[in-house]
């Protein structure tokens, strides 16, 4: 079963891994490593959505999703991307840029490390915004309690993630972007480019998010439509299966998921500038990370097991708020790479042993009575 899922994954991480120590030996080999690794950490919540929906969607749409999907969100998210973003801020055309990274890598870096505060003021700001909304919405659930409550009541008062967002990078721009490394222009130049910069990933991420809430309350409506028919259906005498989310409810669901795989490949391009700036090798780490995400989606879909694990999700949000504020700090710091892709490994480790002895506290709860189980519901 596992190879069966995982056997294309497994192939393509063999050959990305020796495709890296051809090109740049064994320091390329472990970038590429840290970068999968990376990939799949930040994308595990996204596997465990999608597979939430998609469970709920006949044969014919999950085929769609897992094929013509994974080409416009997985491949074309992360391979081409990057090679946009990196154009887009050293004011290069697209194919100059994919030739400057193959012939000239010298040119390339410094041009990447010229528009590196704007990448980076984008991309912190981006997952900033991610990281506070995911934390500051009251779960049911909760990883790290005594933090987690006291943030979900202050959650409640509208639009803080964006007013915090904005004075972190108001912040940002004052005190990294003005002594950020020059490579020509001035202090001032430096500070709004830094500025400016955050405010488009603000934007990107507003935008991002309200395309995300329009297609899920569509989503929302044609599920209702479909319990009402397949509640007419029963009382008919026909069996539910007659009824199966299809067409219209369907597609918007299609349409819904396309927008926050987006959201979410978006998450390990800018997260992968924090490691390397090499756009091959980033392209190599994104396309394994990528291929184990599609996997992990099927997986959960045919196991069903997607409770089983439940501090996950929060573990990735983590990694996603460490990794912002690491890119924030590298417009003028310089972190070592190694570091920054352990970040996220650690913190989805943490995670994933608090679920295990979560799950165990629950078994011995359920002995126990239901008093404890209360306890241990009620999270850390």
């Amino acid at each position: 079963m596992v190879l069966k899922t995982f056997g294309w994954s497994f192939a393509v991480t063999a050959l990305g891994l020796v495709a890296a120590i051809f090109y740049g030996g064994w320091a390329a080999f472990g970038v590429v490593a840290i970068l999968s690794i990376l990939e799949i950490s930040l994308s595990f919540d996204n596997a465990v959505v999608n597979a939430g929906i998609l469970k709920k969607m006949n044969a014919f749409w999950q085929k769609i999703f897992l094929t013509i999907g994974v080409l416009i969100a997985v491949f074309g998210m992360r391979l081409v991307f990057p090679v946009v973003i990196v154009a887009i801020s050293a004011q290069l055309g697209p194919i100059e840029a994919v030739d400057l990274a193959l012939t000239d890598k010298d040119r390339y870096q410094e041009l990447v490390t010229d528009a590196h505060p704007s990448i980076a003021a984008f991309g912190g700001m981006f997952l900033l915004m991610i990281f506070l909304d995911f934390i500051l919405e009251d779960r049911d659930i909760k990883w790290l309690g005594r933090l987690e409550r006291p943030l979900a009541k202050l959650g409640k008062v509208d639009m803080l993630s964006v007013c915090i967002a904005l004075i972190v990078l108001l912040i940002s721009a004052i005190t990294f972007g003005a002594h950020a490394h020059q490579h020509g222009g001035t202090h001032a130049d430096k500070a709004e480019t830094v500025l400016l910069a955050g405010i488009a990933g603000l934007i990107t991420y507003l935008i991002v998010g309200g395309l995300s809430g329009y297609f899920e309350d569509k989503l929302e409506e044609e599920e209702e439509r479909e319990h009402e028919a397949e509640e007419a259906a029963e009382r008919a005498g026909k069996p539910k299966s007659a009824v199966k989310l299809a067409g219209k409810a369907a597609f918007f669901m299609f349409l819904y998921l396309e927008v926050l795989d987006a959201s979410f490949s978006f998450d390990g391009v800018i997260g992968a500038f924090a490691i390397t700036n090499d756009i091959v090798l980033m392209a190599l780490g994104l396309g394994i990370g990528a291929m184990y995400v599609r996997s992990l989606t099927v997986y959960l879909v045919r196991e069903g097991t997607l409770d089983d694990y439940v501090y996950l999700e929060h573990g990735a949000h983590y990694a996603i708020g460490a990794l912002a504020a690491v890119l924030l700090v590298t417009i003028r710091y310089e972190i070592n790479e190694f570091i920054t892709g352990m970040i996220g490994v650690v913190l989805i480790g943490a995670s994933f042993w608090s679920s295990v002895r979560r799950n165990k506290r629950l078994a011995a709860a359920g002995e126990g009575g239901g008093g404890e189980k209360a306890e241990v519901l009620s999270g850390v």
